[in-house]
This record gives C-alpha cells, sequence and structure tokens, in this order.
C-alpha cells in the first residue's frame, strides 16, 4: 500500500504541474450553471462538489425525464457502477467490485431515499432499488467506494442515494406512455405550495406500469406511490417522505447454451415459466432541521418501514419458495456545528430497530431437498452507531477531513422449527447420488450475535487553481454478516462464525473545469479482507480476501449553446488473492490472481446531446461493456458489448411534452449478464431485448 501511495502521488503530481501554472484570469461570459453540481450524500447537507472529498456522481432531474427509464439499469449509469439486468425488475449491482452473488453478494452497497436506508441493516436484497420511485426521482446520486462516516455496514463498496422532487406551485401532470412488449405506464403528479412561500407545501406522485414481457409467460404490474411534505417556520423545518410500492413479477430464467443470446430462436426462451416474484413496501421518515444559533444545527430524521415478498426460487432444486418480511423503525442524527472560521463539526447518533422473518417452503421433495417446510425463523435486530467528522480549512486552498464511525449490530435468532438438517417432520434425508445421510438445508439453534465495526475515513482537498482542485482520499468501510449468511446454513452446518468484511481504499483525484468543460479522474485501490463465499462443501465462511483497483474518468463539454456532451467510464480490475472453491466443487480452486467472476476490465458511456430550439432535444447515448469471465477458474467469459440508444422530446406547447426513445438502435445481439454453471447447464444467459421503441406524452395543468 504504501509504495502504490508513492507512486499515486507523483502520477498526480505529473497530472497537475501543467495545470498549476495556467492563468486562470479570463472567465468565459457564457452561463456555467448547466455544469455546477451539489450534492447532499456525503454530508446530509447541500455541498458543491467542488468541496466535496468523496467520488459522487449525480444523475440530476431533467435526465431522469429524458431517459424516462423502465429499468434501473437505464437510468442509473456512471463511472464505475452497472446495474445488471435481471429479468422485468430484478438487477443485480455493482460499484468499484464485480457483479456480486451468492453468498456475501447482498449487502455490499447501500441503498438509501434522502439518506435514509431502503431495508434494514442486516436485511438486505439484491434488487432492492425496485422498492424506490426512480421513475419520478428528483434525481440520483451514487457514492463510489467506501462511504462517509453517516453510512454504516452495507456501505462498503458505495452508496445509491435516490432524492426525491419538490413541491412545485399549482402542478398537476398526466403521462401516458407505451412501448415494445405491451408496456404501458400512467404518470400522475399533483403538487401545491404556498401562496407566499415555496417551502411550504406538498406533492403526491403515482405512477403504474404494465409490461407483457418479451420472455414468453413473463411480465409484471407495479404501482407506486410517492408523497412528500415541506414545512418551514422561524428556524425550524420539515420534511417528510412517504414511499408505497407494489411488485406483481412473472419472472424468466437463465437461458443456457453457448452463444444463446445470439440465436434469434431462442431469445424468447423461458425455461421457468412458473418463477413470480410478489413484493410490497411501505416507508415513512421526516427530516427535521432545527437552527440552534448561527453556528449550530440540529438534523433529526425518525423513520419506519415495513416489506413484505414471495418468490419462487427458480435457480435452486426443487424451486423453493421463499416468503419473507420485515417492520422496522429508526432515527439519525446529526449535530453541525461552525467551531471557528476554519474548523467545523459534525457528530451524531443513529438508532434502528427491525424485526425479520423468513419462511421456505417445498411442495415436492426428492433426495436432500424434503417436501414441506425447510426454513422458518425471525430475527431482531438493534443497531446502534456513533460518528463524529472534522472539517478543517487548512489554507484559504486547502481542506482536510478526519471522521469515524462505531458501529454495534446485535442479532435475536429465533428458529421455529426443528434444529438441524432434517426434514421438517424430524425424518433423516438421504442423498439418492451418493448415499450420505442429511438434507441440503440446515437450521441453527436459537442463538444471539453482535458485531461491532469501527470505520474511519481521512481526505485532502486542493484547490490549485480556480479550474482545478485535487483530493486524497483513505477510508476504512465495514460489512457486517447478513441475518440469511448467519441462519440460512446448508449440509449441516450449526454455526456459521462469521466476521465482519472489511475493505481499505485509497483513492487520488483530480477535478477542473470552466464554463464549458468539467472533467474528473479518479484512481483508486483497495483491498477486502473476511470476505463471506461459499465453500465447496455449501459452508458459509469468511476468510476470502480480493484486491480491487482502477481508474475512472468523467467529461463533460457545452461546445456551443445547444450541444452536450457527457462522457464517463473506468478502467478496473477486480481479483482474488486467496484460493476459493466454487460452490458444488469437491476441490479448492486455485484462484489467487485470477478475475472475480462478472468483473468487466473496461466500462464506457457517451452521451451527445443537441438542443436546436429551446423547446426540443434530441440525445443519443452509447454504452460499451468490455469482456469479462463467468466462472471463477477464468476458463468461460463473455466478450462484451456496445449499445446505442436514441431519446427524443420536443414541447409544442408550454404544457405538452412528447418524448421518443429507441433501446438498442442497432439491434445488437448482446446479454444483460452470462454466467456459467458446471451445475447448471455450462454457458447461461439473460438474453437483452432487440430494438424496442417507446413513446409518451405528458401534459400539465
Amino acid at each position: 500500500m504504501r509504495a502504490l501511495l508513492r507512486t499515486c502521488l507523483i502520477g498526480a503530481s505529473i497530472l497537475i504541474s501543467p495545470y498549476a501554472l495556467a492563468d486562470d484570469t479570463a472567465v468565459d461570459a457564457r452561463d456555467s450553471s448547466r455544469l455546477e453540481t451539489v450534492t447532499v450524500t456525503e454530508s446530509r447537507m447541500l455541498r458543491e462538489t467542488a468541496y466535496s472529498s468523496a467520488s459522487i456522481s449525480r444523475i440530476d432531474e431533467d435526465t431522469v425525464r429524458q431517459r424516462a427509464a423502465v429499468h434501473p439499469s437505464e437510468l442509473i449509469t456512471a463511472p464505475g457502477v452497472w446495474i445488471s439486468r435481471g429479468n422485468g425488475q430484478e438487477h443485480l449491482t455493482a460499484i468499484r467490485s464485480p457483479v456480486l452473488t451468492g453468498a456475501g453478494s447482498c449487502g455490499a452497497f447501500a441503498v438509501v431515499e434522502e439518506g435514509v436506508p431502503v431495508r434494514g441493516t442486516g436485511f438486505c436484497n439484491v434488487n432492492q432499488l425496485f422498492d424506490s420511485n426512480l421513475a419520478q426521482a428528483g434525481g440520483v446520486e451514487v457514492l463510489r467506494g467506501p462511504g462517509t462516516v453517516l453510512y454504516g455496514s452495507d456501505a462498503q463498496h458505495g452508496v445509491i442515494n435516490i432524492l426525491s422532487r419538490a413541491p412545485e406551485r399549482n402542478l398537476d401532470s398526466l403521462a401516458l406512455e407505451a412501448g415494445a412488449n405491451d408496456y404501458q405506464r400512467i404518470k400522475v403528479a399533483h403538487s401545491r405550495t404556498a401562496e407566499t412561500q415555496t417551502d411550504v407545501g406538498f406533492r403526491v406522485s403515482f405512477n403504474g406500469a404494465r409490461d407483457g414481457g418479451y420472455k414468453r409467460d413473463s411480465g409484471y404490474d407495479q404501482q407506486k406511490l410517492t408523497f412528500r411534505h415541506d414545512w418551514h417556520s422561524g428556524e425550524v423545518s420539515a420534511q417528510t417522505l412517504v414511499n408505497l410500492s407494489n411488485l406483481n413479477q412473472e419472472t424468466a430464467g437463465y437461458v443456457s447454451g453457448k452463444g444463446a443470446y445470439k440465436d434469434a430462436a431462442r431469445k424468447r426462451e423461458n425455461p421457468n415459466p412458473e418463477a413470480f416474484r410478489d413484493t410490497r413496501s411501505a416507508r415513512a421518515q421526516t427530516r427535521i432541521e432545527i437552527a440552534t444559533g448561527e453556528d449550530s444545527q440540529w438534523v433529526i430524521t425518525p423513520y419506519a418501514r415495513a416489506t413484505d415478498m414471495a418468490f419462487l426460487m427458480h435457480f435452486l432444486p426443487g424451486t423453493p419458495l421463499e416468503e419473507n418480511g420485515q417492520t422496522g423503525a429508526g432515527v439519525q442524527t446529526a449535530h453541525h456545528r461552525q467551531l471557528s472560521e476554519s474548523i467545523s463539526l459534525i457528530s451524531g447518533v443513529d438508532l434502528e430497530l427491525t424485526d425479520a422473518w423468513l419462511r421456505q417452503t417445498q411442495d415436492g421433495g426428492f433426495s436432500s431437498f424434503p417436501a414441506g417446510k425447510q426454513y422458518d425463523y425471525s430475527v431482531t435486530a438493534m443497531v446502534g452507531a456513533a460518528y463524529s467528522s472534522v472539517d478543517w480549512q487548512l489554507s484559504q486552498a486547502t481542506g482536510a477531513s478526519l471522521g469515524a464511525r462505531f458501529e454495534t449490530l446485535h442479532y435475536d435468532y429465533d428458529n421455529r422449527m426443528r434444529s438441524g438438517d432434517t426434514a421438517e417432520d424430524g425424518s433423516i434425508c438421504i442423498n439418492g447420488y451418493t448415499g450420505v445421510e442429511g438434507c441440503r438445508y440446515t437450521r441453527p439453534e436459537d442463538r444471539s450475535d453482535q458485531f461491532e465495526n469501527l470505520s474511519l475515513n481521512l481526505s485532502l482537498n486542493h484547490q490549485f487553481s480556480r479550474s482545478l482542485s485535487g483530493v486524497a482520499r483513505l477510508a476504512r468501510g465495514f460489512r457486517a454478516p447478513q441475518a440469511t449468511e448467519l441462519y440460512r446454513l446448508q449440509n449441516g452446518q450449526m454455526q456459521a462464525g462469521l466476521d465482519s468484511e472489511a475493505v481499505d481504499s485509497l483513492e487520488l483525484g483530480l477535478r477542473g473545469g470552466s464554463s464549458a468543460v468539467r472533467w474528473n479522474l479518479t484512481g483508486y485501490y483497495m483491498e477486502k479482507d473476511n470476505v463471506i463465499f461459499q465453500s465447496s462443501e455449501r459452508l458459509n465462511l469468511s476468510d476470502g480476501k480480493t484486491r480491487h483497483y482502477g481508474l475512472e474518468y468523467e467529461f463533460g463539454w457545452l461546445p456551443v449553446d445547444n450541444w452536450e456532451v457527457a462522457v464517463g467510464g473506468n478502467l478496473s480490475r477486480h481479483r482474488y488473492t486467496n484460493n476459493v472453491s466454487a460452490p458444488g466443487s469437491d476441490l479448492l480452486i486455485k484462484t489467487r490472481g485470477n478475475d472475480i467472476d462478472t468483473a468487466p476490465r473496461h466500462q464506457h458511456n457517451l452521451s451527445l446531446s443537441w438542443t436546436p430550439v429551446d423547446d426540443t432535444r434530441v440525445a443519443v447515448q452509447w454504452q460499451s461493456l468490455g469482456r469479462y469471465y463467468t466462472d471463477i477458474e477464468n476458463a468461460h467469459e463473455y466478450p462484451g458489448h456496445d449499445l446505442l440508444n436514441l431519446s427524443l422530446r420536443h414541447s409544442p406547447s408550454e404544457t405538452v411534452t412528447v418524448g421518443l426513445r429507441v433501446r438498442n438502435l442497432l439491434n445488437a445481439d448482446y446479454a444483460e449478464r452470462a454466467d456459467y454453471s458446471s451445475l447448471g447447464g455450462g454457458d447461461r444467459y439473460f438474453i437483452g431485448e432487440p430494438r424496442s421503441v417507446y413513446g409518451n406524452v405528458r401534459v400539465t395543468f
């Protein structure tokens, strides 16, 4: 790490030197507001990105409207970020990481709404972006790398923060959309503010979508409602947010066979027509800001949430049914204080209580997969955290930040069935292939577990000139084991004995800009210890080690008044630094030095927007995904792909806007995600859809 730091600093100085001597006295007369951005994800307060020490990408409200995303992968694009699309609304996330699956995959990324986690700590869902109303969001911010001290477990690789739209005066709108595969969506919004105060008002947003599904026997119905109320009086303000969502989905599974995504006859194939997912969620939160003096402010955010889900696990033998749910409540606190002209402090305490349950059943039994209940348990989780971070302006051009967070997570697990690896009635399973006794699934006895973790953040931000700044950041993040990794065990394992994952991160960045150009370049290096994975004997272990490093770039340019260019991407490697084994394998595989599977070495995204007149905008988006290995032995791979998308938006009047979007304009053959299973048919793909056209009209009153 020390040698790497020295090399990075030398490289940074070489890049900096030509710019540090540049004359910055000239100012372009063009309006620069289109290139200025602010963020709230790093500190829970508005801050210009130029003064941020974290790597944060922002997708603004106008981009949300222009893209009109059907799936989260169409909206959330940022350097080092890949939202991998499954079927329907399902997805997997990668932020400075491979696409993580299986044991150890859930909880690597924090998905939050206005800073509040969408799911309880220890009970994440890899698909949890479908709980949020992205189609009517006010923006999305993505923090890449370990979260700041405001975020605890579940933020070791990054944070996705969904922002709500603020109330507007006398706004009513109706939007209708239609497109490929009988896709239909309606979006309705109603908003009012006080006659004399725009910071007092409310907004209600609803959207309902129906998709017939490209694959056979697939499709979904989805409804989402967001209510926001803003209130301000004197030194106190409050922002209340309520979110409700429902999803009923018929799910299509992997299609097996090498190169199947290129075969036109197989693109609509669905090997799992019986699979489904039904999920509901409700969340409420109120952010209360209280000014207690010229240099002091409290932010207190109580919240509550509930989820309920049932889905058929078509990817497991016997296709068992999983049902799970959680209810919880918590409070976030933050005290902002200006200690002097150059020193500010933020400190707080976060508390959370979650009650969760899980049940797994199977209709027909065979071999070591018995019929009836296989798991039935509840878990109560209590989280307590204290944090503090100090910002110190060392000079007019240099600032530093130092912060720490201590967090404790306590689980109380209650097994509602017989303990051990028997069938529900206590009978012994016999594996029909090996003759070994014991059922596949194991239920530990009642127990309690506690995890204590400390995260640290140290950063330095230096302004070399008006148009160039540099950032250095050291951070340690953590991820406590999820409840399913501790208590949903297999093959006779009665106690997992897992430790918290830890990641140490170093990043160096350069940021520059003028009235017409904005750019940033960031290099990062991360090492992870106690990585949770499943062994060849299907035991949950936490002694894996991995290494992650890469270079990320973003570039925005306004060449003339009606053109805008945005380019972003990354070059990266994600590798094992010890030997692990694939589930179902009989041997420890020599993976040290291998690429982790589903980890593209490069990704690039280019958007070109043209506004010929004020009421018309045309955007072309090119997305490039590099090749990646699909197994841990690096013996099989997916070659990558390039996609071209087109969108048009025109307002024939002040109250009417029409839009047209074309996905996969060149009709490329590609896979949304590729996989290899030695036990499940070899090469497997979620096949990408061919050219798809969508149209919409929006009317405001």
